[in-house]
């Protein structure tokens, strides 16, 4: 479960504030400071899993991206700041970043082809909270990775089933594909990406 701790703060506000060096996750919704909950070891395989696949493919392709560890991706004028699972960063964009080189800091689309969240017990911040402010932002490719069928049925089905939801940008609103079992998993930001939902839960079985 998350924690709300009171007291709305400012984006500015919640970076100051950030602890160093501490083992518990923090992010900001809306001017709530939100402590995470601490992640599973399932669910740490499955984001170590994911964030290999996609590094082997663009180094493949010799792709200026790179996956930071901890960069704050921030809604242009709002109070929220997030840490996805696995963030993809396009290089050549960074410049355009006004908060990067001080403070790790993105909000600009053009900067982020792919962002993805594997899904915990908060589920609803990855299929309402975050699928809104990612969209808005412009970034062109979100997936929502719910390995253990924990979102709502509207989402992953009745009954419901382990899910990986690929949301691209399309006119600026999100077109959503879902992927299940031995799918081949349709990537617009790698294309070639042979992948499907059964390697990555099984990540997690190993």
């Amino acid at each position: 479960m998350t924690q709300a701790i009171p007291k709305p703060v400012t984006f500015e506000e919640f970076v100051d504030w950030l602890p160093e060096n501490t083992a518990v996750r923090y992010e900001l919704h809306n001017g709530s400071i939100v402590e995470m909950a601490q992640p599973i070891g399932e669910h740490e395989e499955v984001k170590g899993f994911i964030a290999r696949k996609v590094t082997v493919e663009f180094d493949r392709l010799n792709l200026p991206y790179i996956i930071p560890n901890q960069a704050i991706v921030r809604p242009l004028e709002k109070d929220s700041g997030y840490f996805p699972d696995v963030l993809l960063l396009n290089q050549a964009n960074l410049v355009n970043e006004t908060l990067w080189k001080k403070e790790s800091i993105v909000s600009l689309g053009a900067t982020i082809p792919l962002v993805i969240e594997v899904v915990s017990t908060n589920w609803r911040d990855d299929y309402y909270l975050k699928y809104a402010d990612y969209e808005e932002m412009g970034i062109l490719e979100y997936w929502i990775v719910d390995y253990a069928a924990l979102g709502g049925r509207n989402f992953i089905g009745n009954p419901k089933q382990p899910t990986i939801s690929v949301c691209n940008l399309v006119d600026g609103e999100y077109q959503i594909s879902k992927f299940h079992d031995s799918d081949r998993i349709i990537s617009q930001t790698f294309p070639e990406l042979t992948l499907t939902p059964t390697q990555i839960f099984q990540a997690g079985l190993v």
